[in-house]
């Protein structure tokens, strides 16, 4: 049986209101370890094969459900090769067609890459969408608003961002600096990217919020495959040249001893660097502003903000059959164990109980969770990572 096919051309398709639309199809780069939300997200459980919301719905089957609407089952999911039956178990529907399977993690420029390569191998014309299996947002509708228009802005001949207008001068999120309005038919809002920035200090954050000229880079992408191509090539040749090679031989008998051939030759890299950012710098960047809620789960204060299961007072608890006292307390508790759990006159701690792993910290220190994952691969303490 093949597994790390891509969708298939008999895949049904979503009816287009236009030819844009239906040139569409979703990929859902799934990978990542989410080292923040360590002991809970580890590599062979990573965050997205869990429900952090509460809602009775991993972060991965909430992402492939807000897709369907706009791609119908033309859905592409890119991870590891160890998550290969995680996921199926998640998305029993998705065919093994739809998969494309990572032997080893090369960043998201050759998972995108090789999902734009194998596309553009099937249907040169292809609109392609990258969205991350890791994300919260919501409302639906307006998440579909600015797809539609994002999709639109790509027919264009853009690669466009989405963008999420900042709530807070958050400093753990890239920015993008948008520039003048395009006036793209079927995408009123998109906007030039005058450039993409790091992850600002406060103050430089603060005057990002102030100026509105900025907003969060969400790591979302719509582009048509050649596009994404024609820059990859320019920017990263080895990385083209060897996404390429795969997605020629991806539907012939070579596919499985080309990619294991291939694949562990290509270079580390961020679709952003890769991509997006020398993109911009040419003029065929845009970004759609995004209106819905969003977070990205980086860490456990989010994931405390989020969740909408019980409190005991002001105590986030998260965990079925989580058993939780507290007095004169408040935080967060994630429990996968049935230990007993009191809290007695703590405030903002976040306590993250496993079988094999106890982390305690106060909240205010979620993205320091990292070192400690550090730490402990250093040390060779790997059992529990």
């Amino acid at each position: 049986m093949t597994t790390d096919n891509v969708t298939s051309q008999d895949s049904p398709q979503v009816p287009a209101q236009d030819s844009a639309l239906g040139r569409f199809i979703a990929v859902i780069p799934a990978g990542g370890v989410g080292t923040r939300l360590w002991p809970l997200s580890r590599a062979a459980a990573p965050k997205f094969l869990h429900d952090l919301t509460g809602s009775g719905s991993t972060l991965l089957r909430s992402t492939y459900d807000r897709l369907e609407p706009l791609a119908g089952k033309r859905i592409l999911v890119v991870t590891g090769a160890a998550h290969r039956d995680a996921v199926c178990s998640q998305l029993p529907e998705i065919d093994d067609a739809d998969l494309v399977l990572e032997s080893e993690p090369k960043d998201s420029g050759a998972a995108i890459g090789l999902a734009a390569a194998i596309l553009h191998e099937r249907n040169p014309d292809t609109i392609m969408g990258s969205f991350a299996a890791d994300q919260v947002i919501s409302p639906d509708e307006l998440f579909h608003d600015a797809v539609r228009e994002a999709i639109h802005a790509a027919a264009a001949g853009k690669i466009v961002t989405i963008g999420i207008k900042p709530t807070h001068p958050s400093t753990g999120f890239g920015y993008i600096r948008a520039g003048k309005n395009l006036g793209v038919d079927g995408a009123p809002s998109a906007q030039a990217v005058v450039e993409f920035v790091e992850k600002p200090s406060e103050e430089i954050a603060q005057e990002y919020l102030d100026s509105g000229d900025y907003v969060w880079n969400a790591g979302m992408f719509v582009a048509p495959v050649s596009l994404m191509l024609k820059h990859l090539e320019a920017n990263e040749p080895e990385l083209f040249a060897g996404v390429q090679e795969i997605a020629r031989a991806w539907d012939t008998p070579e596919r499985d001893e080309v990619k294991a051939r291939v694949w562990p030759t290509l270079p580390k890299i961020a679709i952003d660097y890769a991509v997006a950012e020398p993109a911009a710098a040419a003029g065929d960047v845009a970004v759609v502003p995004g209106t819905f809620r969003w977070d990205d789960v980086g860490d456990f204060a989010s994931v405390g903000r989020l969740h909408s299961a019980k409190e005991v007072k002001d105590v986030t608890v998260i965990g079925e059959g989580a058993r939780v006292f507290t007095e004169d307390a408040s935080g967060v508790v994630v429990s996968d164990t049935k230990r007993v759990i009191a809290l007695i006159g703590i405030k903002d701690i976040v306590v993250v109980d496993t079988p094999d792993a106890l982390l305690v910290m106060h909240k205010e220190h979620s993205q320091r969770v990292k070192q400690a994952v550090d730490a402990l691969k250093a040390s060779g303490d790997t059992d529990v990572l």
